[in-house]
């Protein structure tokens, strides 16, 4: 695909009322003669949604709750602006002839509207590691096939690209992932035991989703980003390591095999690697704070600790699996990461599900969407009952 660095870019944003998509808007209504915008879709939240809308002009705005079409439908009447609800119009946005998609929508629930910006051959940045985590070979497959960009948003993914010499593969011997080590990297197991949401969701240097901050607080974050790296630059998962660097001020590294090593460095703000996919392949301004190192001073680097985040090792025993191993290991960290927002389990409690569920089901391989699907749907089953059960050792014992 030939892109013309500095022409009008039409986007749809899949996900806009979440973390990453309101800072996608952010960036978009700095410039909306360059970035005229075709839909925005959201889950519920439709106050935002409708604002959102107005605010862009946007063509489409869809909710993913059929509950609460009536509502947006009034709070976008006169606009002119089309209105549509269910999951079925979230996929059709997708569709809907955006040069740049940004698909946004946390967990397996992207899939389908992002396969179907994919299938369209459209450039799309992608923000929902669970998707390629789930869906990996297959997703790459039908990048491939249908001539789609897929730009890394995440930051450890969007640095790792933008020093990834994709010519010469072979001359890449490791990547090295970053973590913050999340708001418990100092704390002990008893202390996560007892861990509340708002612990859980208070992130020492990034502004993300609850989800992601969970997920983050677990390292399971940084397992599902293992995974995803694996999958978006060809790299074995023995080659692909973790660091845990609090400052977040390098955002990943590539090492190549005359012992050179590439990083890219900046403030941690999201706008900054979600900027970079949306002006690619030029660059575009953002608001983001410039990096200091004289501010900065010192940068500290430690190893993982597999014992009090065994979450690595189980997203590494699901990419050695292979097959349904990582679409089970993700859906049942979804699950049983809502249930600990939702206060119905403890914090301890996550890789506990994920880890039994991941045991106990199949690793059966994934020839089609459909095999994705029934292998999730399968994982979300098994990780609801033992949340299930859980809760009902919880009443019990009082």
């Amino acid at each position: 695909m030939v892109v013309k660095a500095d022409a009008p870019r039409s986007v749809t944003i899949l996900g806009s009322t979440g973390s990453v998509g309101t800072q996608t808007v952010d960036l978009v209504s700095r410039d909306p003669e360059r970035f005229p915008v075709e839909a925005l879709t959201a889950n519920r939240n439709v106050t935002l949604l409708a604002q959102q809308a107005r605010q862009l002009n946007a063509r489409l705005a869809v909710v993913a709750d059929t509950a609460a079409y009536a509502e947006l439908k009034q709070l976008l009447s006169g606009t002119g602006i089309e209105v549509a609800a269910g999951s079925e119009a979230v996929a059709a946005a997708a569709e809907r002839p955006a040069d740049w998609v940004m698909a946004a929508i946390v967990g397996a629930a992207g899939l389908e509207p992002t396969l179907a910006a994919i299938r369209r051959g459209a450039i799309v940045a992608f923000a929902n590691k669970e998707v390629l985590v789930c869906a990996g070979a297959l997703m790459m497959e039908e990048v491939k096939a249908h001539g789609a960009t897929l730009l890394p948003v995440d930051s450890e993914h969007s640095a790792i690209y933008q020093v990834f010499d994709f010519e010469r593969t072979d001359s890449v011997s490791r990547l090295i992932l970053t973590a913050s080590g999340g708001p418990f990297r100092a704390k002990n197991r008893a202390f996560m035991a007892a861990a509340t949401r708002e612990q859980a969701v208070a992130h020492p240097t990034w502004d993300m989703g609850a989800k992601i901050s969970v997920d983050s607080a677990t390292m399971m974050n940084k397992g599902l980003e293992l995974i995803e790296a694996h999958f978006l630059f060809g790299i074995p998962e023995e080659r692909i390591d973790v660091l845990v660097h609090p400052q977040s001020v390098i955002h990943s590294l590539v090492e190549y095999v005359d012992g050179s090593v590439l990083a890219q460095l900046g403030t941690p703000d999201m706008r900054t690697p979600i900027a970079y996919a949306l002006g690619w392949p030029a660059r575009i301004a953002t608001p983001a704070e410039r990096l200091d190192l004289v501010k900065a001073a010192t940068l500290t680097f430690e190893a993982p600790d597999p014992v009090r985040f065994p979450a690595l090792r189980l997203a590494r025993a699901a990419l050695q699996s292979g097959g349904g191993a990582p679409t089970i290991l993700s859906a049942a960290n979804e699950v049983a990461v809502q249930a600990f927002l939702d206060r119905r389990i403890g914090f301890l409690d996550i890789e506990r599900i994920v880890e039994e569920t991941l045991t106990a089901l199949p690793h059966r391989p994934l020839r089609d969407l459909a095999a994705v699907r029934e292998a999730d749907a399968d994982a979300r089953r098994d990780a609801a009952g033992r949340v299930a059960a859980i809760g009902a050792t919880a009443v019990g014992s009082r």
